[in-house]
């Protein structure tokens, strides 16, 4: 048996959901304020070029938008097809529908991943082989943006959505296993209490 073959039903169930639901996830996120994250890994990335974006997981488009506009070459990625749809014409950006558990991504390719609010949906048993594609994807000296809800490691269902919530412990031993050095990390949303911050953002580079 295909050892993917367990997940595949996990993540058909996950993305069912979405496909379900597409229309009111686009309007209660349309507003949703994620310049900090945008910010930070542009941060780490050289200033004096048009960059080239992987939007991973990008829903509706809002972000592609985003780094659109800031005149980066932004490029989604999404296995929910209402989604696709809904990004490239809101976006005008190039969109790729494929499924984090079969990616098929050229090697090299991108100066950045933006990781937002999608990794947390991968089984634990398949991050390892998704980090992996991720660092392959990115040049020499590229980052990695993530921002996962934080938690204690814990697995399993929320709802109809598949979830794991890492603390940051974790989250970083399985990160540098993939091949990459941490830049930073921070919680959100900004100017809280801890208790009150439930997202987990870091940065990571691919070795030059």
């Amino acid at each position: 048996m295909n050892r993917k073959q367990p997940w595949v039903g996990v993540a058909q169930r996950t993305l069912e959901h979405y496909r379900s639901n597409a229309e009111a996830f686009r309007e209660g996120t349309r507003d949703h304020d994620v310049s900090q994250n945008i910010q930070a890994l542009l941060r780490h990335l050289p200033g004096d070029r048009r960059l080239r974006i992987l939007d991973l997981g990008c829903g509706p488009g809002r972000d592609l938008r985003a780094f659109r506009a800031l005149g980066h070459e932004a490029i989604g990625l999404d296995a929910t097809e209402p989604f696709v749809e809904m990004a490239r014409r809101e976006s005008g950006c190039e969109v790729w529908q494929q499924n984090l558990l079969a990616l098929a991504l050229p090697a090299a390719h991108f100066d950045g991943v933006f990781a937002n609010a999608v990794l947390f949906h991968v089984p634990s048993a398949e991050l390892p082989r998704v980090l992996g594609a991720l660092h392959d994807t990115l040049r020499p000296g590229g980052v990695l943006f993530c921002s996962n809800p934080r938690g204690d490691n814990q697995e399993g269902w929320q709802g109809e959505r598949y979830g794991v919530w890492y603390d940051w412990p974790r989250w970083r031993r399985l990160v540098e296993a993939a091949g990459f050095e941490a830049l930073e990390h921070y919680y959100r949303p900004p100017g809280l209490p801890r208790a009150q911050q439930p997202w987990l953002a870091s940065l990571w580079r691919r070795a030059v």
